[in-house]
């Protein structure tokens, strides 16, 4: 049965890191991955300030620190960036330094004040779930909720924002208030989430989840709702680990959870995962060797050739010789060859698909040299490409284009049904 207390932290870490997962969205979509690092680094002086101004660790009088001194981070390396001739990374990385080293210098301060409030401050370095408080959580909810109130109201501007800022300036949007919000934003979610991480790995709650869930949607909405989840179940999880052992920080074992999903993500994901990617790259080199094979058949039977074994089709083309008889199995299993003795020749429907190979091959030719002006010693290379990648709509776009041809460049038949 879990307890009151451990309830109420797993919450707080549940809703710090699935807010975070959704601002980390805009973040990883508008490549500031880097500023989010910095702006949680100088979140620390903040909090220390206002440690220093309350004399208690407050959440409010923390929480409004570490905005004031976030935003002036984000301030600070736009300023150097624009008047000086440091580059973005440069200042990013001189901003984060140097607001870093005075909160250190902060927290020192008050180590040495002999206030007894102070235990516990140095856990935003590396985040402790267990220090927080029913107070810490109800300001993170309340956080969470402006956040979440703020996406979907401005949900359109920020979109424009992520993919294309210079078409939402054309538009008339207002481009500076929307990002001043977005960074207002991230200053939030970095704040609140200094407890659950702590300062040094707070950019990688911010980016992980964000990351991760990329891989599984090409649409925003779906981006944040999963990247939301992703976080959740890593703050779940890692608050839940930090808690079994005696003084272990959260903040590491939040983000090993998110590498997990990040690490699965990369292998399994549906599209782009490495294992999708594999399995697809592999699928299209076996239709590329079939589809060559049977253009070549084609093409030996327009000669009088009917009959071929793996060694005279070697003989006139170049191919491995494994990956040729590979190729003929598969042929044979869908029915386009027959083999008779270790000879193939095509069947009556190898022959209609073969014919289309060889036809889409000749309508490239053609469309290469009569409307893109390539010399016909030019476009063999590129139509065996392209000719695999010619669907049914865009062969009926070629052959109305070029007015049902019949010849290819070099006086060969263009093959029909």
């Amino acid at each position: 049965m879990l307890s009151s207390t451990l309830i109420l932290v797993l919450i707080g870490l549940a809703v710090i890191s699935a807010v975070a997962g959704v601002v980390g969205c805009y973040a990883f979509l508008r490549k500031r991955a880097l500023v989010g690092d910095a702006v949680a680094h100088s979140v620390l002086p903040g909090v220390a300030v206002g440690f220093i101004l309350s004399g208690t660790k407050d959440p409010l009088y923390l929480l409004l620190g570490g905005l004031v001194f976030g935003y002036l981070a984000i301030l600070s390396i736009d300023l150097i960036h624009r008047k000086t001739k440091l580059s973005e990374d440069s200042a990013i990385g001189l901003v984060t330094t140097i607001y870093f080293a005075l909160g250190s210098v902060f927290l020192s301060v008050i180590s040495n004040s002999g206030n007894g409030d102070q235990a516990g401050l140095k856990d935003f370095l590396f985040g402790k779930a267990a220090t927080m408080t029913e107070m810490d959580v109800t300001v993170f909810l309340i956080a969470a909720i402006l956040v979440v109130i703020a996406v979907a109201i401005f949900y359109k501007p920020f979109l424009l924002l992520s993919f294309n800022k210079d078409f939402a300036n054309t538009q008339g949007w207002k481009v500076n208030f929307y990002e001043t919000l977005l960074s207002l934003m991230t200053v939030l979610v970095i704040a609140i989430g200094l407890q659950a991480v702590g300062v040094v790995l707070m950019s990688a709650l911010l980016i992980a989840p964000a990351a991760s869930s990329r891989y599984w949607t090409n649409s925003l909405r779906k981006m944040m709702v999963i990247s939301a989840i992703f976080g959740a179940l890593a703050g779940i999880g890692g608050g839940l680990l930090s808690l079994v052992g005696e003084d272990m920080p959260t903040g590491p074992w939040v983000i090993m959870i998110l590498f997990l999903f990040t690490l699965l993500t990369l292998l399994f994901a549906p599209e782009k995962g490495y294992f999708f990617i594999r399995r697809r790259n592999r699928n299209n080199l076996r239709k590329i060797n079939e589809e060559n094979v049977m253009k070549a058949l084609q093409q030996f039977d327009e000669i009088g050739i009917k009959e071929v074994t793996v060694s005279s089709f070697l003989d006139k083309r170049k191919m491995d010789t494994d990956q040729l008889q590979k190729t003929f199995n598969n042929l044979f299993d869908k029915e386009w060859v027959t083999k008779i003795n270790d000879v193939y020749s095509l069947t009556e429907r190898g022959a209609i698909e073969a014919k289309r190979i060889v036809r889409l091959h000749r309508l490239w030719e053609l469309y290469l040299t009569q409307r893109l002006n390539f010399k016909e010693d030019h476009i063999h290379g590129t139509a065996e490409t392209i000719e695999h990648l010619i669907t049914p709509e865009l062969e009926a776009q070629l052959v109305k284009e070029l007015d049902y041809p019949t010849e290819d460049p070099h006086n060969k038949e263009i093959p029909y049904n």
